[in-house]
């Protein structure tokens, strides 16, 4: 059973950014709707709401109104727990629990007692126990303060058997630490690619088994294509390899920006070029791409779009 709901981390999902109106008032419908339309393009699955949702910006009861849309539309979420205290994060948790999501994405502390692993202990243990059976991530990122090693997932997993994964947004060095050390002494624990630049390295050669993405948002066919070939070259197809790392370097601009403090301002104006103008305005309105970014990203997304039309590995 627990493999079944597990299952949730083993695919794509777009880390879904928030749709709103010109004065910046989150759209659920349209957020439901594009979910909508990622799953059925071959998406496992959402994340809502987690940095790139803009989580800082919505107050909980938007956040709730999110998920509540997105499960009523029959969209598997996983829900980002990231909140100013544990207390609001465990309320988080629990109502994904009680509203139907698929998963949860556990954010660490925040703004205070951050570097502390008595704290964060503390933490992870309370919003992973209201989470119930909900099947869950831990999101390691150096951009929260602190970085979650071993010792202290185990001693987590061994408390709370809903911790069923790994999500790591650290790059290359902290994707091979979590595959030799979490991932690797269990079967069924899920490393989960955080960061698009990673998709590769953390598939072929630390066995990661999903993806959750800010580029998918834009280029889905494409970000599904390269997890694709990915999965194929950790098997040992040689001709998927050379065609992973062909992608993985046409979309290196596009892709990097995930790594970057403006993510969310790139992937809003990425999606408008490809057709969505629900996306142009940001939730805080003094938000937005300077000029010379507007075209670096237009002059990359341009670049790629015509490499695609051309590659002949576009299609399998």
């Amino acid at each position: 059973m627990m493999s079944e709901r597990q299952s949730v981390f083993r695919g794509c999902l777009p880390a879904l950014v928030t749709p709103c109106s010109a004065s910046g008032e989150p759209d659920f419908d349209q957020l439901a709707a594009k979910g909508a339309e990622l799953v059925a393009a071959g998406m496992r699955g959402v994340v809502y709401c987690g940095s790139m949702g803009e989580w800082p910006l919505l107050d909980d009861d938007q956040r709730r109104l999110g998920v509540e849309a997105l499960v009523a539309s029959g969209v598997p979420v996983v829900v980002g727990t990231g909140a100013q205290n544990t207390s609001r994060a465990a309320d988080l948790a629990r109502h994904a629990r009680d509203a139907g999501a698929a998963g949860l994405m556990v954010i660490p502390r925040v703004l205070s007692r951050a570097t502390s692993p008595a704290a964060q202990r503390a933490h992870f243990g309370a919003v992973l126990d209201a989470g119930g059976e909900l099947p869950a991530v831990i999101y390691n990122s150096p951009y929260y303060g602190f970085e979650t090693r071993a010792d202290l997932f185990f001693d987590l997993a061994a408390e709370f058997h809903n911790l069923v994964g790994f999500k790591e947004f650290g790059g290359r060095e902290s994707l091979s630490y979590a595959a030799e050390h979490i991932t690797s002494q269990r079967d069924d624990l899920d490393l989960v690619v955080g960061v698009d630049t990673q998709v590769v390295h953390g598939i072929v050669h630390c066995g990661a088994t999903g993806v959750i993405t800010g580029v998918g948002n834009a280029l889905p066919a494409e970000t599904l294509r390269l997890v694709e070939l990915a999965r194929l070259a950790a098997e040992g197809d040689p001709d998927a390899l050379r065609l992973a790392l062909e992608l993985d370097a046409a979309l290196a601009v596009l892709a990097g920006f995930d790594e970057g403090p403006d993510l969310v301002l790139f992937y809003r104006h990425l999606m408008v070029l490809e057709g969505n103008p629900q996306y142009a305005q940001s939730l805080n309105p003094n938000d937005e791409l300077s000029g010379p970014q507007r075209a670096h990203v237009e002059h990359a997304w341009q670049r790629f779009k015509r490499w695609w039309e051309l590659w002949p590995g576009a299609c399998s």
